[in-house]
This record gives C-alpha cells, structure tokens and sequence, in this order.
C-alpha cells in the first residue's frame, strides 16, 4: 500500500479551529480537475463542508483549469460532493448540531491513485486563544535560540 501524498493543504484550520475528530472522504472529481490537482495547484484556503439534504458537499474549494484542457471546462469554486458512508454522515451531522462546531476541509490527497479529502469536525477558536498560541509559540522558539 503506498503512503498517501498530500496535493493540497489547509493550513490556517489548524490554527482557526480547535480540530474535535477527522474523516477521510472520497471527493467526486472531473477529469480535468484532478489533472490539475496533480500538479499541486489548487486551495482549500475559506472552503467549508456542508450537509445538504443528506450529502456532504465540499464548497468554496478553488481547483483551477486545467492549462491543457481544450474542451469542457468546470468552475473553478463550484461545489463538490463528498463521499462517505450514511453512517458516518448521521455521525458528522449530530456533532455539527452542536453549537460552534463546524467541518472543516483539512487536505486533499491521493491515496491509491484516488482523490481524497480528510475533513475535520472542529470547533472554533476565540481570538485570545489564538494569541496563547502564538505567545507560546514565540517562547519556545526563544528557548531553542538559547540552547
């Protein structure tokens, strides 16, 4: 089984929310997407999940055309299906009915030659928790200097 490759990564969630439980996700992809995906363009920065009469769709995600493509061309931000078992959505739903808590794209990958997403439900970080983190994060940098 070969080790999955991430094609493109959300970073800032990590830092704007406070990650309760991940998922992987099948992603429903047009052929010139995933192209594109493979050459490492594309971004999750501001994308979102949302449940819509029983479906996971990914939106907001912004995967660009592919610059060999000569015929069909999709969007750019159009909205793309997530797939997961019925189980798992009912799961992710009943967290997500909790207040604050949210899912959250975290990567896009292959694994086994197929697209992948691994979304998060995650809860959302106050502003001076924000602020902790940095200060922590400053601080420990300062000791490594040190040493």
């Amino acid at each position: 089984m070969k080790k999955a490759t991430d094609l493109v990564k959300n970073k800032k969630a990590f830092f704007d929310y406070e990650i309760l439980e991940t998922y992987e996700a099948g992603i429903a992809l047009l052929g010139s997407e995933i192209k594109s995906l493979r050459n490492h363009s594309g971004s999750l920065q501001d994308s979102y999940c949302e449940i819509i009469n029983g479906e996971i769709w990914l939106l907001n995600s912004h995967i660009p055309q592919y610059k060999f493509t000569t015929s069909f061309t999709p969007s750019e931000k159009r909205k793309r299906k997530l797939l997961l078992h019925k189980s798992e959505i009912l799961k992710i739903e009943k967290q997500t009915r909790e207040k604050g808590n949210t899912i959250v794209p975290l990567a896009i990958y292959l694994k086994n030659r197929r697209a992948k997403v691994k979304i998060a439900v995650a809860k959302g970080k106050k502003a001076y928790d924000k602020r902790a983190k940095l200060k922590e994060k400053a601080q420990k940098s300062e000791i490594s200097k040190h040493l």
